[in-house]
């Protein structure tokens, strides 16, 4: 195995978009139109991959998925090496944990993003705690 990249489905990309690129600072690097919106886009920052889709999109490229519910809301975990700089851009955020340290030292927060997601981003300690 070389890599993992969650695919998060939503009904659509345009509303999650300012979230991830212009809070966070991620870019798009692959983005598939459906009609006269977003099917899917890639997001990537300092080796972080991100791919959203929308829920018709993965039906028309795999129409047996229709068959199956999708699952949701997704809840990512990432680690971060400016805590203090993502909490900022979070401000405005809808926080759903807000930012703590944890019994095994790790600063943490937890937001739901404006697709329904759950994000979660922590500073660990390097020595494992």
């Amino acid at each position: 195995m070389k890599q993992l990249t969650p695919v998060l489905v939503v009904d659509a990309i345009e509303p999650c978009l300012p979230f991830w690129v212009d809070r966070l600072g991620f870019t798009r690097t692959i983005e598939v139109p459906e009609d006269d919106r977003l099917g899917f886009v890639a997001l990537q920052k300092d080796g972080v991959e991100v791919m959203v889709q929308t829920r018709s999109s993965v039906v028309a490229g795999a129409p047996r998925m229709e068959e199956f519910p999708f699952g949701g809301p997704t809840h990512l975990h990432i680690e971060v090496s400016d805590f203090d700089a993502v909490d900022r851009a979070l401000e405005g955020a809808e926080v759903i944990v807000p930012r703590r340290t944890t019994s095994y030292g790790a600063t943490e927060i937890v937001v739901r993003e404006p697709c329904g997601h759950f994000i979660g981003f922590a500073s660990v300690p390097s020595n494992g705690g």
